[in-house]
């Protein structure tokens, strides 16, 4: 068993915390025949709906689907939405919700209207004031009634609210003060508002208005990251980069380009959910930080291969890395059982297998 397998099959020993912005994922299917006559506007023929936990909650899940535990602790209104995302939480095995109500702001919700394989709009419906008073003081309540029972700490920053300055400083005091690892997906444009985080995780975007580096390239990327570890005082930073795959930056260590593995991108929704759930569980789970980076890297391609706000499962991942063995293997021909076995383990994983298969039977 590869060490990859090996790290795959410990996930399940993870206790993970997330603390962030829940958010209720809606999307509307349909196809598209033909053109508005009143704008020039495509009309969507609705064939289904669709309902999951996104944002933190999309985190949670990915956490779950993994094999581990988690705790979450977000913040919805007193609406049909809120209700409906608490019970969805609640029905999903091995998450513990924890989810504080505030009666003056709106669940957000986010509505994406899809024709086939393509995105036509999204409506978002949201409250984005940060959380004061009595709700930060119950998200930090919750946060360290949770502290004691996990291995790692995630914060899901969607700049809805939840980490607001109230709650951002005295939480990452509070996880600093339990000795726990703290992983930080980041929203603001100021990283020293994370200051002291162990790894922090901003898309090419995100570090570029952070630090003032374009990140074009793998060198500005990599300078970029240690200009973010320099004024924030982070432990690592972790780029990810879309097509072209993530940058780990961590210590003096030499910097880490990752190469993107989606082999057909459908869907980017979730994706960063999905990268840092597999970083928290990865590293709760005994690996180190550039196994985890390419534990998530793996669990990226295949996410984005997937329709709508997906998660990843371990036979996902066994079966994303049995392939890249395969491919990277000198070996072009093999016994026959051998290949049925890697047949079967590929299509656990949705692969497509085109191609002849040639031996005795």
């Amino acid at each position: 068993m590869s060490a990859d397998h090996a790290l795959v099959e410990r996930l399940g020993r993870a206790r993970v915390l997330v603390l962030g912005d829940v958010m209720l994922d809606r999307y509307v299917y349909g196809s598209v025949e033909r053109m508005s006559p009143e704008a020039p506007v495509p009309v969507l023929r609705q064939a289904s709906l669709r309902a999951m936990a996104g944002g933190a909650g999309n985190v949670a899940r990915n956490v779950a689907a993994l094999g581990g535990k988690v705790v979450l602790i977000g913040l919805v209104g007193d609406d049909a939405a809120g209700r409906e995302l608490a019970a969805m939480l609640g029905d999903e095995p091995g998450i513990t919700s924890r989810l504080v109500v505030d009666p003056e702001r709106a669940t957000t919700v986010k509505t994406r209207f899809v024709a086939g394989r393509q995105q036509l709009l999204r409506l978002d419906d949201e409250t984005a004031q940060p959380a004061a008073g009595s709700t930060a003081a119950a998200l930090l309540a919750g946060l360290e009634a949770a502290l004691p029972g996990v291995d790692i700490v995630l914060l899901s920053d969607y700049a809805k609210g939840v980490l607001g300055d109230e709650v951002l400083q005295c939480a990452i005091a509070k996880i600093h003060g339990a000795g726990k690892r703290l992983i930080v997906d980041p929203k603001s444009r100021d990283f020293r508002r994370y200051v002291g985080a162990d790894l922090l995780t901003p898309n090419r975007s995100e570090l570029a208005a952070a630090t003032g580096i374009s990140g074009e390239d793998d060198a500005s990327v990599a300078s970029a990251a240690r200009e973010a570890i320099k004024s924030a005082r982070l432990g690592a930073v972790l780029a990810t980069r879309g097509e072209r795959g993530m940058t780990l930056v961590a210590g003096s260590s030499p910097p880490l380009h990752l190469s993107a593995e989606a082999r057909e991108v459908f869907d980017v929704s979730g994706a960063g959910d999905t990268v840092i759930a597999t970083l928290a569980s990865a590293l709760a789970a005994g690996a180190d930080l550039a196994q985890a980076a390419r534990l998530a890297n793996t669990a990226a391609g295949i996410a984005t291969g997937k329709l709508g706000t997906a998660v990843v499962h371990p036979a996902d991942l066994l079966g994303a890395i049995q392939a890249r063995d395969v491919l990277a293997s000198e070996a072009k021909v093999v016994a026959l059982e051998t290949a049925l076995e890697r047949i079967q383990r590929w299509r656990a994983a949705g692969d497509r297998i085109d191609g002849v298969l040639r031996g005795r039977v």
